[in-house]
């Protein structure tokens, strides 16, 4: 359980912060734009959901939980340390939960013919400012992964990966399952 009686520290007025170990790292660390970038993408998630109703926004909802999840697990590398509690780990079945929905929603949309541009509703526009947050997050998280002493669960990079996926799919959904798309028109304005 997580309980925050003091919001200021000042421990960041010198560029530092800590993990959820207490382990001592800088702001700008790849870990930092890792798990600080999926916080972006659950605030934008926040702003989607204003525009959402019924299955979409309980979707919305169990997904920024599940990004919190994720920001605790990019938080808590695994360094092979005796830690006092259990870390929170995203596991395959947020992933494959994940899948389904997509298979789901997708099945209501026909096929792409042209790449379609971010727009259309107001809640496609915002699932797809969510979509390239996602995927910046994703890029933070696959670096991080590469880099030799920071490891990461490749589980929390597959669910990264596939819920950029799933905000795509989401954006045609709620753009009458892609009948209000707008359409990329190669060279139109030359």
């Amino acid at each position: 359980m997580v309980r925050l009686d003091k919001i200021y520290t000042r421990a960041g007025d010198t560029g530092s912060t800590s993990l959820a170990t207490g382990e001592p790292i800088a702001k700008w660390h790849p870990r930092v734009a890792a798990y600080g970038t999926v916080d972006e993408l659950n605030a934008a998630l926040g702003v989607a959901a204003l525009e959402a109703e019924g299955v979409m926004l309980a979707a919305i909802r169990r997904i920024q939980n599940d990004l919190f999840d994720l920001g605790a697990d990019l938080a808590t590398p695994e360094r092979g340390r005796v830690l006092e509690w259990t870390p929170l780990r995203i596991i395959a079945s947020q992933v494959t939960r994940l899948e389904a929905e997509i298979d789901a929603m997708n099945a209501e949309i026909p096929p792409l013919d042209s790449f379609i541009l971010p727009g259309g509703s107001r809640l496609a526009a915002q699932l797809h400012v969510a979509r390239t947050l996602c995927r910046r997050a994703e890029r933070h998280v696959a670096e991080l992964g590469a880099l030799e002493d920071e490891p990461v669960n490749p589980v929390a990079l597959a669910f990264i990966n596939r819920l950029s996926d799933w905000l795509f799919v989401a954006g045609r959904a709620a753009n009458k399952n892609g009948a209000d798309d707008v359409k990329w028109v190669p060279g139109a304005n030359r």
